[in-house]
């Protein structure tokens, strides 16, 4: 099947709700913003939750619903804070576009336009202390004519000082029938075809998140045409199959360290992402029906410490061989038939 033409445009882009009421699965959220919509009332903000749940979106759809094309680039600023996170851009970019009054707009146009500016701050949980408190002072000083929205992924990396003036809410992950109906629809406005198998694959591989379920589903339209197999999925979503994961697994099991390193050695050697083996092997551990809870507990602690040491620039391949050997410890301990 050839490749389908998707233009140039993003799927993401394409198919993002333009209105608040159209955001799936936060139905708290949506009802309690639709009341700010109609009165013009809006407080400042802070979104938190997963990646792709629809934070941003809700934002800019609060932006464009409340002062229309018109009088959007005017008083919205957006920012993304893990690029603008420093002290100089909240002493400079934020708080010269926050100082500067504006008047009612005219609701001719059917939008409130009311007399506040709203300045977008994604990804805020980057921000650094620094900015984060000198934040404080703009947000009382200009609390008249400049509403802030907070969109992070982790509201602990949010000073509290800042949590308390704003009002929060928590974007829940996309539950698997939301996801489907989305990506049905957007499989049957783009003549995809998708079996169920591939349609599984895809909730699993996005695990929530449905901007990452939507650009894979794009990439997968690109390189292999409308009809799209599980394999599809997999293969253009970084995912590692779970052949290779099983087959580590089942090496552990033997606890003959020659055959676990043999596996490593492979894995590397194909250049499988490490952080999404440890989450693969993860999720087959907890899952395993023959492990004791105390050998979970233990598999998984070296697995999250592993994946820290991942973060901090560890080498993948030792972080790889260190967790299959204790994994093999762990089973060992569990049988009481020590392997070393």
């Amino acid at each position: 099947m050839a490749p389908v033409h998707t233009g140039s445009q993003q799927w993401v882009e394409k198919y993002r709700p333009r209105q608040v009421k159209d955001v799936a699965h936060q139905e708290e959220v949506v009802r309690a913003l639709s009341n700010t919509l109609e009165t013009g009332c809006l407080p400042h903000l802070l979104f938190y939750g997963p990646p792709g749940t629809g934070k941003t979106t809700t934002a800019l759809a609060i932006a464009h619903q409340l002062f229309g094309p018109e009088l959007y680039k005017s008083r919205v600023l957006e920012l993304n804070a893990s690029d603008d996170r420093g002290i100089n851009v909240v002493r400079t970019k934020i708080k010269d576009f926050a100082a500067v009054a504006v008047g009612s707009g005219s609701t001719n146009s059917g939008y409130l336009c009311p007399p506040f500016k709203i300045i977008i701050l994604d990804e805020a949980d980057s921000m650094t202390e620094d900015a984060q408190n000198a934040l404080r002072r703009t947000m009382e000083t200009h609390s008249k004519v400049t509403r802030f929205c907070f969109i992070c992924n982790y509201v602990s990396r949010i000073i509290e000082p800042l949590a308390s003036r704003c009002a929060k809410f928590r974007f829940k992950p996309l539950v698997e029938d939301i996801m489907t109906n989305r990506i049905l629809h957007i499989c049957n406005e783009e003549g995809l075809h998708l079996d169920s198998d591939a349609l599984k694959t895809l909730g699993s591989v996005s695990e929530g998140d449905l901007r990452r379920a939507i650009t894979c589903l794009q990439s997968a339209a690109r390189l292999y045409g409308s009809s799209i197999s599980s394999n599809n999925i997999i293969s253009v979503s970084g995912m590692v199959p779970n052949q290779v994961v099983q087959s580590l697994f089942q090496a552990c099991k033997t606890g003959q360290f020659d055959v676990a390193q043999k596996e490593v050695a492979d894995i590397t050697a194909e250049g499988h992402p490490t952080s999404q083996i440890f989450s693969q092997l993860y999720d087959m551990v907890v899952q395993a029906s023959d492990i004791s809870d105390e050998t979970k507990a233990r598999i998984s602690q070296r697995l999250a410490e592993a994946d820290k040491c991942l973060i901090d620039g560890a080498d993948e391949y030792l972080q790889l061989l260190d967790v299959t050997s204790n994994t093999m410890r762990a089973l060992c301990n569990m049988t009481q038939e020590c392997c070393f």
